[in-house]
């Protein structure tokens, strides 16, 4: 079963509908138990890093969902989702990411209004499942204030002030810096090649 991780973010209703969408079983939870048993996992974020972070730990969630990444369980991060794979975030440099990815994430820092707010198109680094059946450069919709490094497992990026990870892709780990919950027909064949692995 697909489970969604209810830790409290803004947009798990949205994230929900497009699911629902989609016709694919799944269940919303906030229990460590379910989430050992599922067989895809969707990790919604908006807000702030630590309190996303606190929420996760306060409800025990921090060591299921290692376990299943580790084990080779196809999850999907959305936004702060993508940016709590990381080690750390100067958004809240007193917590600790999920570490499963190398580096930090950091503020925006130039002229171009902030928070990065809109649509934007995206650039493939290599062939990614979450953009199969799409057009060259799609454009989704985003909204942050802060951004994820470019790394090896890096599969898509975006340009705003700069370039960083919009797509990262690696084994069964599978993150998005945009919201595919309100990037249109796109979004929803993001969450449908996830959907369908």
């Amino acid at each position: 079963m697909t489970t969604v991780i209810d830790y409290g973010a803004g947009n798990l209703q949205s994230v929900r509908n497009t699911v629902e969408a989609l016709g694919v079983p799944f269940e919303v939870t906030d229990n460590p138990e379910t989430v050992l048993r599922s067989s895809k996992i969707i990790l919604p974020g908006v807000g702030h890093f630590g309190q996303m972070m606190r929420a996760l730990d306060e409800l025990q969630l921090r060591e299921p969902i290692l376990q299943q990444i580790r084990t080779g369980t196809p999850l999907l991060g959305i936004c702060v989702g993508l940016q709590c794979l990381f080690e750390g975030s100067e958004e809240s440099p007193e917590s600790r990411g999920l570490g499963v990815l190398p580096g930090l994430v950091r503020r925006f820092q130039g002229n171009a209004r902030i928070p990065h707010m809109g649509w934007n198109s995206l650039d493939a680094c290599r062939p990614t499942r979450l953009l199969t059946g799409l057009p060259l450069h799609p454009y989704t919709y985003f909204a942050h204030s802060f951004y994820a490094p470019v790394l090896p497992e890096t599969a898509a990026t975006c340009t705003y002030i700069q370039s960083y990870s919009a797509i990262i892709e690696h084994d069964n780990l599978y993150a998005v810096q945009f919201h595919p919950e309100k990037s249109g027909a796109v979004g929803l064949r993001v969450m449908q090649n996830f959907l369908e692995l």
